[in-house]
């Protein structure tokens, strides 16, 4: 069986959500551990990860034009990986279509990505995609480096069914990670760098275990252990359930100062006959009456969502009331897609798919209310006083962009380093960022 030479560079491409985002860079830390060197995305590596997403419409014909796109001018290409949802939902369909791919991993089996590369440099074709509850964290490398923020994989899965969904398919049952586990990963990312974390997983806010006491606590037990190390200066948290806002995380929202006023809550839809047959289990009057709750103790709150336009059977009417739900509730940021049907969801074979060009005229005009909204949120915040985490440089020189507490992109001149702190004053609002000048201190 003829051998590949050992890589010497790599390169993880992650594509979709914070969540591809954090497993590609524990799979980066992993190469790294094994002595390849990472190359800047657009360079030639040895290896190539495709960290893959299968949220998005079409999303394993994308795969194959990655793969195709991945070929060099002299009709070579490098040792390929597949890894993420595509690979767990399409593993034997990429193997058979795809011969330059020397590995498929599922999300669950990544972090024995080195054992697998060694099998491929022997000239074998390796796919792992087996689901072990948790075990790929404890075999994860410390983390060496961070910028100012980080994610924290927290918990994984989901229980819900969603019909348009195949993350309870491709991430399997709901998993929390341990307590003790959590606080000495948000211990190493804050001595890698980190000032704020974010807590994520695919719902978030289902996470349940045990503190350093036995006690059993939720995910706003975890929120207030970790606000006690001071050097985290900011916690969020991505994504959450309407289903699992208890009272406690709701409390957390007025009680801990570090915990940021921002809040990613999905709904999906806004018209009920459509949330039942998505198996979304809330209505659009709990939604709102949950979201009234948030409000009465965090009345500064950016509330986040995701909308399906489109789902079968969605009449205009019932896509009206959406554009209502929107309206009313004067979201700060949302993500919007349209309905794409998902292999083996049961959503995939109902009645009533809706054509093309209708789900395009709908999202057009879905974003431009969730585009309204979200200007109409920023022009809200001139005028406020408020500290901004300087995250990266900004396009001109001497201008850097951090977050402000809402989750907004601001804008800022200034002379202050990435993972500064900064006191600003936000001056003017634009529709997809803030703009800020900074507070100085005036001696005496």
């Amino acid at each position: 069986m003829p051998q590949t030479p050992s890589p010497q560079t790599y390169r993880v491409q992650s594509f979709g959500c914070q969540m591809n985002v954090y497993d590609g860079d524990r799979m980066a830390e992993l190469l790294d551990a094994q002595g390849l060197t990472p190359v800047a995305e657009g360079g030639d590596a040895d290896l190539v990860v495709l960290n893959t997403c299968h949220i998005r419409e079409k999303a394993t014909d994308r795969v194959f034009s990655h793969i195709g796109r991945l070929k060099r001018d002299d009709g070579t290409a490098p040792l390929i990986a597949v890894a993420g949802c595509v690979a767990q939902a399409e593993g034997d369909e990429i193997m058979a279509r795809a011969p330059s791919v020397s590995m498929v991993v599922g999300p669950q089996a990544y972090h024995r990505l080195p054992e697998m590369l060694s099998k491929a440099v022997a000239g074998h074709r390796v796919t792992d995609t087996d689901m072990p509850a948790e075990t790929k964290f404890g075999a994860l490398p410390r983390k060496r480096r961070s910028g100012p923020t980080a994610f924290l994989t927290v918990q994984e899965g989901c229980d819900k069914f969603c019909t348009y969904c195949v993350v309870p398919y491709t991430r399997g049952a709901e998993v929390s990670r341990p307590f003790a586990d959590l606080i000495d990963e948000a211990h190493r990312l804050v001595e890698a760098g980190a000032r704020e974390i974010t807590l994520l997983g695919q719902n978030v806010n289902a996470w349940t275990g045990e503190d350093g006491k036995g006690s059993a606590v939720g995910l706003d037990g975890l929120i207030r252990e970790l606000a006690e190390m001071p050097d985290i200066a900011r916690i969020r948290y991505t994504t959450s359930h309407p289903n699992d806002m208890t009272d406690g995380l709701i409390a957390a929202h007025a009680e801990v100062e570090k915990l940021m006023p921002f809040l990613h809550l999905p709904v999906q839809a806004g018209n009920d006959r459509v949330l039942k047959a998505m198996n979304r289990s809330h209505t659009v009057e709990s939604y709102l009456r949950l979201l009234e709750r948030v409000r009465a103790v965090r009345p500064d709150i950016a509330l986040s969502g995701d909308f399906i336009v489109g789902f079968p059977g969605e009449t205009d009417a019932e896509f009206e009331d959406t554009v209502k739900l929107i309206d009313a509730v004067g979201y700060a940021q949302a993500f919007s897609f349209k309905y794409s049907p998902r292999p083996g969801t049961p959503a995939a074979t109902m009645d009533g798919q809706i054509a093309a060009e209708v789900m395009d005229e709908r999202l057009q005009r879905l974003q431009a209310a969730l585009n309204r909204t979200q200007v109409a949120f920023n022009d809200a915040t001139v005028g406020r006083t408020c500290d901004v985490l300087v995250e990266r440089q900004g396009k001109f020189p001497g201008q850097m962009i951090g977050k402000t507490p809402w989750l907004q992109s601001a804008v800022v001149s200034t002379d202050a380093a990435i993972g500064d702190m900064l006191t600003v004053d936000i001056t003017s609002g634009g529709a997809n960022s803030v703009f800020a000048d900074e507070r100085i201190s005036v001696p005496g």
